[in-house]
């Protein structure tokens, strides 16, 4: 039901725009399970940015991603990954050989090509999210992990959240 619209008096009042105030419904009570984390395989780890990502199919993501769009998503990071992770380590080595002579600003090289790494890997990931997994309900991103074996030092984990849909088919 419609509220009426108040009596206007003069010409001041006829821009006004009188909004009703509209509640949005929370979504929906279904529970959201819990999200699943691809931690890195590879045998090197560069400022927490691994070399590899594990391309084995999660068997919870079965209903929801096919295998071949999942495995295509992951050699796709490992693509980027694989391409920029050899100059990264040489800069790396390079800063720790220079490191005492330039007092730690040989470093920066090795930390400003772990960073362009990791950002077109989270550019990757955004543009499949909108070409593929925002459709499914599904949201992918990289975020940091401690490590499981040892607890003060972080690796970059690929994180897959489930995302509530709203259920439109019910009236305003």
């Amino acid at each position: 039901m419609m509220a009426e619209a108040p009596y206007i008096d003069n010409d001041a009042d006829m821009d006004a725009i009188y909004v009703e105030s509209m509640e949005c419904e929370p979504p929906p009570e279904e529970p959201i399970p819990d999200p699943i984390f691809v931690k890195g395989n590879g045998n090197a780890i560069i400022f927490g940015l691994n070399n590899h990502f594990n391309d084995e199919f999660p068997s919870r993501l079965s209903a929801k991603v096919a295998p071949e769009e999942f495995r295509q998503t992951i050699s796709h990071i490992n693509d980027i990954l694989n391409k920029n992770f050899p100059l990264s380590l040489r800069w790396l080595i390079c800063g720790c050989l220079c490191c005492c002579c330039t007092l730690g600003c040989s470093m920066w090289p090795a930390v400003c090509m772990t960073r362009r790494c990791r950002l077109q890997v989270e550019k990757a990931l955004d543009w499949e999210n909108s070409r593929i997994y925002s459709r499914l309900g599904l949201r992918w991103c990289l975020v940091k992990q401690r490590c499981s074996n040892i607890t003060a030092l972080q690796e970059y984990v690929i994180l897959i959240e489930f995302i509530p849909r709203w259920d439109i088919s019910k009236p305003d």
